[in-house]
Order: C-alpha cells, then structure tokens, then sequence
C-alpha cells in the first residue's frame, strides 16, 4: 500500500468520525431546542383561550426541526459515503427525535384549530342563549 492511499484512509478515517460527531452534535441541540415538558404541561391563565394560547406558544419546537435537518444531512452524506460502520444507533436517535418533533408540530396545528374555534362556539353559545 503506497503512503498516499494510507494518507487517504487515515483523512477518510478522520472524516468519517467528524460527521459522526457532527450527527450526534446536532442531535444534542436539536434535543436541547425542545420545549420543556412543563411548558405543555402547566398553565396559567383566566380562559380556556388563554390556557389554548399558552399551550400553542408551549408547543414550539423552536430550532429543533433546523437542527434535527443538519443532522439528517450529515447522516445521509456518510451513509451515501459509506462513512460509519455502525450507524444504527444514529439512525434510530434521528427517527427518535424526528417522531418526537412532528408530535409536536401536529399537537400545535390541533391546539391552533382550537384556538380558533372556542371563540366563535363560545360567540354561537352566546347567541343561543339570548334567544
């Protein structure tokens, strides 16, 4: 084996361990962009709007999906590369989280149809009753 091939194993080598831990890095603050479960979980608030609007604003996944994408990138990039001898533990920490994230994009879109339609039942109740 002449010095250059050996020269680009070891370069490949130390690639392949720098996109791993680029995945893993983005996994770790995609995770830490999460909410807090006490931001879904506890509410303050005088109305049933308030608690809604407090639960929307608690369902942010913040900068996790942007992170969560870097991390998919690296991934696919040193799957496609054949980088990582043992992916599966990164492959199921991205389905993991990935999971967790559209868990709480769909919980946000259903307390924002809530948000919306308390008001106008409440206004139809209203009406109702006054007749």
């Amino acid at each position: 084996m002449s010095q250059a091939t050996l020269d680009d194993d070891e370069l490949f080598d130390e690639a392949a361990s720098e996109m791993r831990e680029d995945v893993e890095s983005s996994l770790d603050d995609a995770r830490a962009a999460l909410p807090e479960s006490d931001d879904i979980w506890d509410a303050e608030a005088d109305n049933t709007l308030g608690v809604l609007n407090g639960l929307k604003e608690g369902l942010d996944a913040g900068d996790a999906e942007s992170h969560l994408r870097d991390a998919k990138k690296w991934y696919a990039v040193g799957t496609e590369a054949g980088a990582f001898d043992d992916a599966d533990d990164l492959e199921a920490a991205i389905a993991d989280l990935e999971g967790v994230v559209e868990g709480i994009a769909e919980a946000h879109d259903q307390v924002g149809d809530l948000t919306a339609t308390i008001p106008e039942l409440r206004g139809s109740l209203n009406e109702a009753n006054d007749d």
